[in-house]
């Protein structure tokens, strides 16, 4: 895919960012989009062979990329490849927390070692990268920024009640640490996605339900990966050098409600 020129060439020539889930959806789109626009990335994830793949394509797209297989949920393995990219390819100036998930289930019958497992790699991953990130960065004296993905966090969820708890507990984490990171020029932001037509939304629906119901969004269409991506290469260009702590709702409108059409 090429570029989307919505952007200047080169806009963020010379920065570095390391993204998590970086292999697929929203996280591959991010780093094709900020690769384009001149952006060393190095992408994260748990699956190898998807990370092949996926900087396989970028490299052919010109992008200078690189993959580190990670489990967020393990701190240990989260400041090891944080140090080993540092050594390798240089401080990252930028993270973008994309990895996460949850499963399917009513409330009563989630267990709580499912609920655990939800929080831990939703919320304690998200924790576990930015400390990482941000230890790096106090002790070099550079700037960094921040930029969590969080989806439906402004709406209960029928059968996601680990995710919803997760994802408001990123945004709460999300304006804490900007306000506890400014004095360190460490830029802490999120962008939350509506309906996103990715691998993950498939997996829970299988049928067309959810370009039906997008149909009364304000904007009657479902999301594309890209949507996402561009929003978070305009926090992450000079257009977001004062923006700090803000939550960005990407979703075509439809936490607005529904319209009868």
């Amino acid at each position: 895919m090429a570029s989307s020129c919505i952007f200047r060439s080169g806009l963020l020539e010379g920065s570095h960012v390391f993204i998590t889930g970086g292999g697929t959806g929203i996280g591959f789109a991010c780093a094709r989009e900020l690769g384009l626009l001149g952006a060393k990335v190095t992408i994260a994830a748990r699956r190898q062979q998807v990370l092949e793949e996926a900087c396989g394509e970028l490299a052919e797209q010109g992008i200078d990329a690189a993959y580190r297989v990670l489990n967020i949920r393990d701190d240990s393995a989260c400041q090891e490849v944080l140090r080993n990219t540092i050594q390798e390819r240089g401080l990252p100036d930028h993270l973008v927390n994309n990895a996460g998930g949850q499963f399917s289930a009513r409330a009563q019958d989630i267990s709580a070692n499912g609920f655990r497992a939800v929080m831990d790699l939703n919320v304690q991953g998200t924790w576990q990268m930015s400390s990482a990130f941000a230890r790096a960065h106090r002790a070099s004296g550079t700037p960094g920024r921040i930029v969590n993905i969080v989806f439906a966090h402004t709406e209960a969820m029928e059968r996601f009640a680990h995710g919803a708890a997760a994802r408001a507990a990123v945004v709460n984490l999300t304006r804490t640490l900007a306000l506890e990171w400014s004095d360190h020029r460490i830029l802490v932001n999120a962008v939350g996605p509506g309906a996103v037509m990715t691998e993950g939304m498939r997996q829970y629906d299988a049928s067309d339900s959810g370009e039906t119901a997008s149909q009364a969004f304000p904007i009657p269409r479902l999301g594309t990966p890209d949507d996402i991506a561009w929003m978070v290469a305009y926090l992450l260009s000079p257009a977001g050098d004062w923006i700090t702590g803000s939550i960005f709702t990407i979703d075509g409108g439809a936490s607005l409600g529904r319209r009868e059409r």
